[in-house]
């Protein structure tokens, strides 16, 4: 693996690269940043930490998971009810 396949690269049916990468781009490191620490965080804090939406941390989340974002192991537990909690490592 060299250092460009580490580089992130999002896709999908409604990215735009001219109007999404940029900003996509910017939001996936201050996740990375602030999860990297390991502790435990809900969906709501990470996106009051970050400045984005819950959905768009959700997303980050699993971009985490995959090779060329990284291969981080995120983990989640239930806090109560459907509220769970999630850590990188």
């Amino acid at each position: 693996m060299t250092q460009l396949d580490l580089i992130p690269y999002f896709d999908g049916p409604a990215y735009e690269p001219t109007l999404d990468c940029e900003r996509l781009s910017k939001q996936h490191e201050r996740l990375k940043a602030l999860m990297l620490d390991g502790k435990w965080r809900t969906l709501g804090r990470i996106a009051d930490e970050i400045h984005a939406p819950e959905s768009s941390v959700s997303a980050q989340l699993r971009h985490l998971r995959k090779p060329r974002f990284g291969s981080y192991t995120v983990e989640r537990r239930r806090v109560e009810g459907g509220l769970w909690e999630y850590r990188v490592l």
